[in-house]
């Protein structure tokens, strides 16, 4: 700890220097050609919370932005599909209804990619949760009919097991030493829970966007314990240009200084690598005729020079969107669920790859497995095997998953 106050220190007088420094250069400058420097006033802040940061506050939130949840804690060794085995895990939940005699009228409702379990507020957490509109009495997940359940996904960071949990072989936090998921590996956890409530049939699924690829998820893997399906905005398949997307999420994330290979836990967080990721992010959750509607071109100050800092409203706002979730998720639970999506594909041969794959690691406790097993067979380096190569036998191979044959 003294430590980390002695650096924190040191790095305040560099950050406050550096800036006086620059603007005497700009200034200097600007004499010469006859202007003033510009202002930047958006860099102000963001050196003015790495600086807050280095001296060990404001604390990340993510940790205790949600109450009120109950935890199921699987004590037993749970295998993944690309390798790794985790020797426990917790998966939060909430719930709202009342489960039937027979535990025939369940729902699970499947987060996005951040979400927590909080889909609804209640006793013990009075907070709107993110589907408050959705959920109630009267409403399209009836709780006067059914039992409805949210679980926060197998690697987040809002009372479930993942990166920023603590390894329990270790005593410290499995940072990026915790295994890659794949969204089956969140689901077949979520169906331990249901195994714990002796929910033997969801009456349904139902999820959007990464939610939605779970909701099918769920169907595929389990065929026979899933009623209905309800996929939103989601796929069957992770497309090239989402994948593009993220990655450039977390390449801006993992170029960050402070992220340390994912060791920030005890140090600063990687603010300014959250911030951009969660700016490119912010701009696809959006349509470009929502964007026009909502904000056009308009300025914040209209009657002011235009700036590089956020001027129009539009950049306002992922300005503000951007920095609110920095230290409100962790940013490897960002990491990992984030190349869950990307990885996800129910067509049969992979959905078989990865089974193949999570028993062998299984048996043998493996730390990896081969890094193509999330692949079409269409899709593997050249040279191996390929059994599906027209797009026929694609498709026919994702409907063959889908349909959990």
């Amino acid at each position: 700890m003294a430590a980390r106050l002695a650096m924190a220190r040191t790095l305040r007088r560099l950050a406050a220097a550096r800036p006086q420094r620059a603007l005497a250069g700009a200034r200097l400058s600007s004499t010469r050609a006859g202007g003033a420097p510009m202002d930047f006033p958006c860099i102000d802040r963001l050196e003015t919370r790495q600086r807050d940061l280095a001296l060990g506050g404001p604390e990340p939130t993510y940790e205790k932005v949600v109450t009120g949840y109950s935890v199921y804690a699987h004590d037993a060794p749970f295998a993944c599909d690309h390798g790794g085995v985790l020797p426990r895990f917790d998966i939060a939940y909430e719930t709202w209804g009342t489960l039937n005699a027979a535990k025939s009228n369940a729902i699970l409702v499947h987060t996005g990619l951040s979400g927590s379990s909080h889909a609804h507020s209640h006793e013990r957490n009075p907070n709107p949760g993110w589907w408050e509109k959705f959920i109630g009495p009267g409403r399209a997940l009836d709780t006067d009919k059914f039992f409805v359940m949210c679980t926060n996904v197998l690697g987040g960071c809002y009372g479930s097991t993942g990166p920023g949990s603590v390894d329990p072989r270790t005593g410290a936090r499995y940072a990026t030493t915790f295994p890659l998921l794949t969204v089956n590996d969140m689901v077949r956890a979520q169906f331990r829970l249901l195994d714990a409530l002796g929910i033997e049939r969801l009456h349904a699924s139902v999820g959007a966007s990464m939610g939605g690829m779970q909701s099918l998820c769920a169907a595929a893997l389990h065929p026979t314990r899933v009623g209905r399906v309800v996929s939103i905005s989601a796929c069957a398949r992770s497309h090239p240009y989402s994948i593009a997307l993220r990655f450039a999420q977390r390449q801006a994330l993992m170029a960050d200084p402070n992220f340390n290979r994912g060791f920030y836990y005890e140090h600063t967080p990687p603010h300014v690598g959250m911030k951009l990721a969660r700016a490119v992010a912010t701009v696809t959750y959006r349509s470009g005729p929502e964007w026009e509607q909502r904000f056009g071109r308009r300025r914040r100050l209209p009657e002011q020079p235009p700036a590089l800092c956020p001027d129009f409203l539009v950049e306002t706002y992922v300005d503000h969107a951007s920095e609110r979730f920095c230290l409100q998720y962790d940013a490897n639970s960002l990491l990992y669920v984030s190349k869950a999506m990307d990885m996800f594909d129910v067509s049969r041969s992979v959905s078989d790859r990865l089974q193949r794959s999570r028993e062998a690691s299984a048996g043998s406790g493996a730390a990896s497995a081969p890094a193509a097993v999330c692949m079409h067979e269409s899709e593997q380096p050249a040279g191996e095997a390929s059994r599906a190569e027209s797009a026929a036998e694609i498709r026919a191979d994702l409907v063959a998953g889908v349909r959990g044959a």
